[in-house]
């Protein structure tokens, strides 16, 4: 492997050397937060998706604003930088425009336009159109555009993404837009790789250098070479290496190399069918050919003796009203299974109820006891390497007990047609699965020693228990039926003895890898569906076996087998597996998405796929090792997880030079995990100097069902800095670092169009304890110690503490908006959380981990009488009315200014009269004269509710606050 010196030639010019970033002084997190959720929206549509299965990539937008925001430099006009960055981004008004791929329909224009002035209705609305049924008259093409464009700008900017594509399918600004972009960077280039390249240049005095040593599924290093920079990319586990090198050499190859490889797939694709067909283990007598296999376990019911096919229940088609059925076979002590279709509703509803495994127990179709299947599988054993199908007397068989046919034929017209039949097996079909059977043990002995199929053992662990516990599988071979085994072995073998190219025989393993997701023993059949359709393996991030499951014929994984991708021209790059503890090359930047307190499994689960690669990985890569290294996988969040996390990034500090930049992404917990964070990256010798946090799963418009956290973006430097400071000089720091830093925010934002959540405000003050704590050495901490020694239950750190204040300071210091300062001192901590928590209820924002956070910072320790809501991702506050009667008696909020106000606002509601309102505040309160112009604030504020779209629940008392602030305000004595 190639590496470079880790310094700036002395010759080349480095003005932007030492000056600050864009992403250290803003980033448009809202904006940046719609795009990434868009990307996630489009599925399998991604980018990167389809060359196979990783979790949690992060969005190539995500990592385009990132490597934007790190190599532009931040001028004394912040706005005007922002505009630059959002037109490099196509993500300003022009940029959105040109996005713009859908047609706003007709429905939606004369909507729009009825909200508009007469005469631009004049201009567009049919005047012949029957009154009350307003209608758009025909307009000429120019005319059509300029509504179009018009009823576009009025839309917010997550409404405008709806019809937008993404910002990577744009090859980037106008002419004009660089133009403006060029005045103010004062550079001369047209493209995005050439403005890398200059700001490159002067920043660090070369092409920039873009590293990843937790690689992935290859977001990073992919959009940073797409972008022109120099790439390396690495990961500890190969699977992950793979993705990342096809990501850069597949779909970065270009043209040509999208072209050979479909070709090669096509060859591969044509061959194994060709010697499917002559097995003619896929069609029947009819010429029609099979699509689907569905498979049930069967097991001997301990009371009766009989054997019953398991199933949750029987229905196999919602659409087709297609249904199993149990008739009993009183001889044999077993179930014929008959398929029928177009059953009437009862029907349907009676399979839904029939299942004969519930809650994990035998429930005999025929009557009698139920069975927990722990009970049953008491003595089962472990299949051998060689077992393909269970013994005779093994506890849980395997039974096929429907197919779907695909008969073509030719409708009257002359077209080629399919229509879809669900059948029974036949005699004759059992007759091809025992045919299947022993095609395969011919072959299986030679294909495991060539690798064509797994010959690996599955390993327990946290996710690889279940196979070996519920069933007794000890390979991964077991996962997959004979035919399964056959179409996979025969891709594989074709593929590696027919193609010679490398990049070729890696879209071979890459499709039987993305084949053997949506082709095993644990895929579900979906029976509610429009398809009818096997679901994929990893539906979720588990190996459980299912007592129902279906496999697919060949044609049925075309879609599977072939990578489907746009190709673009990407220079070679580097990719390894390695550990990041022990990588060689060096980098300008270095950004990481670590698997930091992470809850996915990577290396176990990833253990499916690699064993599909095993022996073929290494015969295309010589230096590459094929185990998943397990052992050495950083993980969890004890010592030696922090050890090895510190470690690594040491080594990153030392493979970057002193003006080097990272970024370092993982998902925001809590004040604990902050903590721990910042003491691993302070013991690693860099320095914290901003942090984002990106909702990458969800829009503001959906943040009632945003169960995943935001993803957090740090911006560190190397720390330079030598002199070290105590702690009772830092705390004061702290506290003006986060007043500062919630200012410059303030001042950046746009009240139709806002940059910054409420939650990105809480960030702020964690973010300005790191700046400071991180910036230099602190007498009374060894970060590499505290961060490695063992804590007692419930310690908090020095650390810890230090972010909790900063929170308490942040809380203080946002006032809601149109809230006085001064009267928002006079406030409790509980009437604090309480308003404050409306104006975060406001802007649409539910989690429940920001209202808890609110809390930690007012010192409202008990708050959970003012919810009405608690669930996850539900929780608002109580209005006037859900308060009502309830906790007007004793100390603490129930006595407090705001509690006696929303009881007047729930008065005034429930009778229809201000005057009974005013009478309780005037008889209940007894400083009413020296509060007035406190409670009229707090009564407006409550007013101003109403007006506020997520807030419809205070609309009814919205109004009442404002006829009794009213009332308040012009009481006299």
């Amino acid at each position: 492997m190639t590496t470079h010196p880790n310094t700036t030639p002395a010759a080349i010019e480095t003005p932007l050397a030492d000056t600050p970033c864009f992403i250290e002084q803003q980033f448009p997190v809202t904006k940046i937060s719609m795009e990434s959720y868009k990307e996630r929206k489009a599925n399998y549509s991604q980018t990167l998706t389809g060359l196979g299965k990783w979790w949690g990539r992060k969005p190539l937008v995500l990592v385009r604003a990132a490597l934007l925001g790190l190599l532009l430099p931040a001028s004394p006009d912040p706005e005007k930088d922002r505009d630059i960055f959002l037109k490099l981004m196509t993500m300003d008004s022009e940029g959105l425009w040109r996005r713009k791929s859908k047609v706003i329909s007709g429905k939606r224009l004369v909507a729009e336009l009825l909200t508009l002035p007469s005469d631009i209705q004049q201009r567009y609305l049919d005047p012949a159109a029957p009154a009350g049924s307003p209608q758009l008259q025909r307009l000429a093409r120019e005319d059509r555009d300029a509504l179009q464009q018009l009823v576009f700008e009025r839309m917010s900017y997550s409404e405008k993404l709806q019809y937008c594509d993404r910002p990577e399918q744009l090859p980037g600004p106008t002419p004009a837009a660089w133009q403006e972009i060029n005045t103010h960077l004062s550079t001369n280039v047209t493209s995005l790789s050439d403005l890398v390249e200059e700001l490159g240049q002067r920043r660090f005095g070369r092409r920039p250098r873009v590293g990843d040593v937790f690689c992935g599924g290859g977001s990073i290093p992919f959009e940073a070479a797409r972008l022109g920079c120099d790439v390396y990319g690495s990961d500890l586990n190969p699977v992950a290496a793979l993705l990342t090198w096809a990501s850069l050499n597949i779909i970065g190859g270009g043209e040509e190399v999208a072209e050979a490889v479909a070709d090669a797939q096509q060859q591969i694709f044509d061959a194994v069918d060709r010697q499917i067909t002559e097995w003619g283990i896929e069609h029947n007598s009819l010429g029609w050919r099979a699509d689907a296999y569905l498979y049930c376990v069967e097991v001997t019911d301990p009371e009766s003796g009989w054997q019953i096919p398991l199933a949750p229940n029987w229905v196999i088609g919602q659409r087709t009203r297609t249904i199993a059925k149990l008739v009993p076979d009183e001889m044999n002590k077993r179930y014929d299974i008959e398929i029928h279709s177009h059953v009437s509703s009862t029907e349907l509803q009676t399979a839904k109820q029939a299942g004969t495994i519930k809650k994990s127990r035998l429930m005999p179709p025929h009557g009698g006891s139920s069975t927990p299947i722990e009970v049953i599988r008491h003595e089962m054993r472990l299949w051998e390497n060689d077992d393909l199908v269970p013994r005779p007397d093994d506890i849980f068989q395997e039974r096929l007990y429907c197919i779907r046919w695909v008969e073509t034929y030719v409708d009257k017209n002359g077209n080629l047609r399919t229509r879809r039949h669900y059948r029974a097996p036949t005699p004759d079909d059992l007759q091809r699965e025992e045919s299947v059977l022993i095609l395969l043990r011919e072959r299986f002995h030679p294909w495991q020693d060539q690798g064509y199929i797994s010959s690996r053992r599955i390993v327990p662990g946290q996710k690889t228990n279940e196979p070996i516990r519920s069933r007794g599988w000890s390979h991964w071979h077991h996962l997959f039926t004979p035919r399964q085994l056959l179409t996979l072995g025969l891709l594989q073998e074709f593929g590696f003895t027919q193609l010679v190219k490398r990049k070729d025989k890696v879209t071979v393993l890459l499709g039987v890898a993305r084949c053997s997701d949506w082709n095993s023993k644990l895929c579900r059949w979906d029976s509610s569906t429009a398809n009818e359709k096997v679901a994929q393996t990893f539906s979720n991030q588990a190996l459980n076996p299912l007592y129902n499951y279906a496999g697919r014929g060949l044609i049925a994984l075309e879609s599977s087998w072939f990578l489907k991708f746009n190709s673009y021209n990407i220079a070679e790059s580097s990719t390894e597996p390695i550990d990041a503890r022990q990588v060689q090359a060096e980098s300008d930047i270095w950004i990481t998405d670590p698997p930091y307190a992470d809850a996915i499994n990577y290396h176990e689960l990833s253990e499916y796929l690699l064993a599909w690669y095993e022996k073929l990985l290494g015969s295309l890569f010589k230096d590459w090792y094929t185990d998943s290294k397990r052992a050495l996988a950083v993980q969890g969040n004890d010592i030696e997880f922090r050890r090895a996390m510190v470690d690594a990034y040491r080594r990153l500090a030392e493979k970057m030079p002193d003006n080097g930049l990272q970024i370092v992404m993982f998902t925001h917990q809590d004040a604990g995990v902050w903590a721990d964070l910042t003491l691993v990256l302070w013991a690693a010798g860099l320095h914290v100097t901003q942090a984002w946090t990106i909702a990458t799963e969800t829009d503001s418009a959906l943040r009632q069902g945003n169960y995943v956290q935001g993803t957090v973006l740090l911006v560190l430097r190397k720390r330079l800095a030598t002199h070290a400071l105590f702690l009772d000089e830092i705390t004061p720091e702290v506290e003006l670092e986060v007043r500062r830093q919630l200012d410059a925010m303030l001042t950046m934002e746009d009240d139709s169009d806002p940059n910054f959540g409420d939650a990105d405000y809480q960030l702020a003050a964690y973010a300005a304890v790191l700046r400071v704590l991180t910036a230099q050495p602190i007498e009374e901490i060894n970060p590499e110690r505290e961060i490695l020694r063992e804590r007692r239950p419930g310690e908090i750190s020095e650390v810890e503490k230090l972010i909790r204040e900063a929170v308490k300071i942040a809380c203080d210091h946002l006032v809601p908006k149109g809230f006085s300062r001064d009267i928002w001192r006079w406030l409790s901590p509980l009437e604090r959380f309480y308003l404050k928590g409306l104006d975060v209820e406001s802007h649409a924002e539910y989690r429940n981990s920001v209202y808890q956070e609110l809390a930690r910072g007012f010192g409202a320790a008990d708050y959970s009488d003012l919810l009405a809501n608690t669930r996850a991702n539900e929780t608002r506050l109580k209005n006037a009315s859900e308060f009502g009667k309830r906790g007007l008696t004793g100390a603490g909020f129930n006595s407090s200014l705001v509690r006696h106000s929303l009881f007047a606002v729930y008065q005034v509601g429930k009778n229809q009269h201000v005057q009974t309102g005013l009478n309780w505040l005037k008889t209940e309160l007894p400083d009413y004269w020296s509060s007035r112009e406190r409670l009229v604030h707090i009564l407006d504020y409550l007013a101003s509710l109403a007006r506020v779209t997520p807030m419809a629940h205070w609309h009814k008392d919205g109004q009442a606050a404002e006829l009794l602030a009213g009332a308040v305000r012009n009481d006299h004595i």
